[in-house]
């Protein structure tokens, strides 16, 4: 399915983390509950609730609103249509239930037609993107560019990033990157264990012990196939966009979203990254870590719906959002392993072949869908086990289509 392959981060670490040592934690680290607490995270058991507020267990930075609130008025009489489900028809309830839903907001026209919020969650609830926060990424990175911080897409990372420059992301460009083409030796791919896997190194030092910063490993990591030649899904590559965010602005991750996208697009509520490294001293997780309210997350489709018009204030860069969700078709043929939706942008995906629809996607059935034709954006908080049932992503995809088609 389209997240299975795709969102393979953290999909194991559930099952394997859960007996890592304490003992590993060092005096200025978590203390050996926060670990404990930190390896639940996709336990299926408890993951409706473990998505949620998790600055109370993670370290984060906090993204300010600012001003006066971009409204969502509601308009009335919006019935939701009947959903699809294991070949019959159903309610909304038992969709919802179904495919794992914490929260859905659907927006048409910028007002609300229906939000419903689950598991003792409500309007004020913070919950994680997981790689929603890609696509928020990109945003700041078209900012950067307009704003001249970036003079172009075609620069190499290493100009902006010197400690890069030994490495195979040094001479990529922030195009491939943005495009996950760097063409670098690094595999989404979570195996602990005696021999792990650098993604599980990254994730076991970088977020559950706050030893390393995330992108670190990317100053030696070498060069597997020419950069622009593949896709390659890889968490690595928008940590990389992160960390040239940081350098080409002079500003953290938290301080620029604040800046030039929170503040000015009028959010309801604060929102915050999580961070990496050691309490304090660490980076924002540019590919995995934003948090924000439903509704927040609602504003930011809506946004990107209007092309970064706030009414007649500009917010996001200029065009932006049709280079980023201008895709890149994968090939067909199975023997690519790619069956991840059909295309990719600047980390915005193609789930489906609804005209000029895309989609900021995250682990576990995180979804800001965005539908011009309809003027329809859609949101949906999930809690999907970290092996997806067959049935999650058609049906939720399915049962958008209805939504957006519904009078």
């Amino acid at each position: 399915m389209i997240y299975r392959r795709a969102f393979r981060l953290f999909g194991v670490v559930a099952a394997v983390l859960l007996g890592v040592s304490p003992a590993w934690a060092e005096p200025a680290g978590p203390s050996p509950a926060v670990i404990a607490m930190r390896e639940q995270w996709l336990n299926p058991a408890v993951n409706a609730f473990t998505f949620r507020d998790t600055n109370r267990v993670f370290e984060y930075r906090m993204v300010r609103r600012a001003g006066p609130v971009q409204p969502l008025p509601r308009r009335a009489g919006f019935a939701m249509p009947p959903a699809r489900i294991a070949g019959g028809e159903a309610d909304h309830a038992r969709w919802a239930e179904r495919t794992f839903t914490n929260a859905l907001l659907v927006i048409r026209d910028g007002r609300i037609l229906f939000e419903d919020y689950r598991n003792r969650s409500d309007a004020s609830t913070h919950f994680i993107s997981f790689s929603m926060a890609k696509s928020i990424t990109s945003l700041l990175v078209g900012k950067a560019l307009e704003q001249g911080h970036i003079a172009s897409l075609d620069d190499p990372a290493g100009k902006y990033v010197p400690e890069l420059r030994d490495g195979g992301y040094g001479s990529v460009s922030i195009r491939h990157i943005l495009q996950m083409r760097s063409g670098v030796d690094y595999e989404e791919r979570y195996d602990f264990g005696e021999r792990p896997s650098l993604a599980a190194q990254i994730h076991q030092n970088a977020i559950v012990l706050n030893r390393w910063r995330f992108a670190d490993p990317a100053r030696s990591i070498g060069r597997k196939i020419d950069a622009g030649s593949r896709f390659n899904y890889a968490t690595l590559d928008t940590a990389v966009l992160g960390w040239i965010i940081e350098r080409a602005t002079g500003k953290s991750l938290a301080a620029y979203t604040q800046e030039v996208l929170w503040a000015p697009a009028g959010m309801e509520a604060d929102a915050w990254w999580l961070a990496d490294g050691p309490p304090g001293s660490g980076r924002e997780l540019a590919g995995m870590g934003f948090n924000a309210t439903l509704r927040d997350y609602g504003r930011l489709g809506q946004l990107m719906l209007n092309d970064g018009l706030r009414g007649n204030k500009r917010v996001l860069a200029s065009g932006w959002m049709a280079q980023a969700t201008k895709m890149i078709p994968f090939p067909s043929s199975a023997d690519q392993g790619l069956n991840l939706g059909l295309g990719y942008g600047f980390q915005f995906w193609q789930l489906d072949r609804e005209v000029g629809a895309y989609a900021a996607v995250g682990l576990a059935g995180q979804l800001i869908y965005i539908h011009p034709a309809s003027r329809t954006v859609i949101v949906k908080l999930s809690y999907f086990p970290p092996v997806e049932p067959d049935y999650a992503t058609p049906e939720t995809l399915d049962y958008f289509h209805r939504i957006v088609r519904a009078k």
